[in-house]
């Protein structure tokens, strides 16, 4: 008898890259995949895309911690969706329901709630997110990336670190060293802000690089249409919008990371043992989560953090230098931590899940 699966999560892309790492070992478990989304959000173009998922679009409504006028509609557009997520839930009969957070999941929780199925949700960050506050009422079991988030969550909460993409792990460091143009002499950092870049961290680099190329080379993925012109021809470093299917081998390259925190990239990193630095976004900027991985991961002695209002190209010249001098320290830390890939424990709390 097939087994059937509803995954779910939207809204950026730290909500559907999880997915990726868990639905080829699903398929290959027997189960028959459906993924329910937003009608018209950046995960139906990417899941769509994925052999053997059925996608299902619904309709959502975004939790704002601000006052907006759309917040006086949305609350419906949740309704609606779970009206007909409760109606695909009947349709589809899953087994079991696997949700990633983002907004569109609160609907479909619910609705597999509604009829009986019983949901595992999923939290990257320190303290969960509004939408996952939400699920967890109606979820079995909440897998959590940091333990001070899995204590929180209280008797649902299970410690189970974040699914990491598979092809992470097979990048060259060769052919990274080819792509950015580096002989491999001097060390790499590599900054990565995310497909859409991190605009002060840019700006900041890039004047602090008289600084830094001395001591290292730098591989700077700054974010579609950040391009500087005006660098292109400097020695040792290299720009790009941002990767895809070479990301592994920017990965493989990096001797150390200079990054955001948003805590999917995190995972990656410790994973990957790259010695990092750390600005996460300021509070103003978020609900202060990056903060608070950033904090949780320098407690813990795996990375570095420069706080953005400290940032100034002196300040992070000489935090990327001492990056470097600590890195066998931290690479020793990143080696000794108890918690990199996810997905077989995630697998396994679903496959208990869908035996309730």
């Amino acid at each position: 008898m097939t087994k059937k699966i509803v995954l779910t999560g939207g809204g950026t892309m730290g909500h559907v890259t999880p997915h990726f790492s868990l639905i080829p070992k699903l398929r290959d478990a027997g189960y028959e995949i459906h993924y329910i989304g937003t009608e018209t959000g950046m995960e139906r173009a990417v899941i769509e895309k994925i052999p053997g998922v059925t996608y299902h679009g619904v309709k959502t409504g975004k939790l704002r911690r601000y006052f907006s006028w759309q917040n006086f509609v949305d609350p419906f557009k949740v309704i609606w969706g779970a009206f007909q997520s409760i109606g695909l839930m009947m349709k589809i009969r899953p087994d079991v329901c696997f949700s990633k957070g983002g907004f569109v999941s609160v609907p479909v929780v619910f609705g597999a709630w509604l009829c009986r199925v019983p949901t595992v949700c999923h939290e990257s960050d320190l303290t969960p997110g509004l939408a996952n506050r939400i699920c967890t009422k109606f979820a079995w079991r909440v897998a959590a990336t940091f333990p001070e988030c899995a204590k929180a969550i209280g008797t649902k909460g299970v410690l189970t670190g974040t699914p990491l993409r598979p092809e992470l792990f097979r990048g060259s460091r060769a052919a990274g060293l080819g792509m950015a143009g580096f002989d491999g002499i001097k060390p790499v950092m590599v900054m990565t802000g995310g497909s859409l870049g991190a605009q002060s961290v840019n700006a900041c680099l890039r004047k602090a690089l008289p600084e830094i190329l001395p001591q290292m080379d730098v591989l700077h993925l700054c974010g579609k249409g950040n391009l500087d012109e005006s660098l292109a021809q400097t020695k040792g470093y290299c720009q790009k919008e941002f990767l895809t299917d070479e990301m592994p081998d920017a990965l493989a390259v990096a001797d150390v990371v200079l990054s955001r925190a948003g805590s999917n990239t995190l995972s990656e990193l410790i994973a990957l043992q790259k010695p990092m630095l750390l600005i996460p976004y300021p509070k103003g900027a978020s609900r202060g989560d990056q903060i608070e991985n950033a904090k949780s991961y320098q407690k813990q002695g795996v990375a570095r953090v420069l706080m953005q209002e400290d940032m100034t190209p002196e300040t992070l010249a000489a935090a990327s230098q001492k990056l470097l001098l600590e890195r066998a320290e931290l690479e020793n830390a990143l080696r000794n931590y108890p918690i990199k890939d996810g997905t077989d424990a995630v697998l396994h709390l679903i496959e208990e899940a869908q035996k309730k």
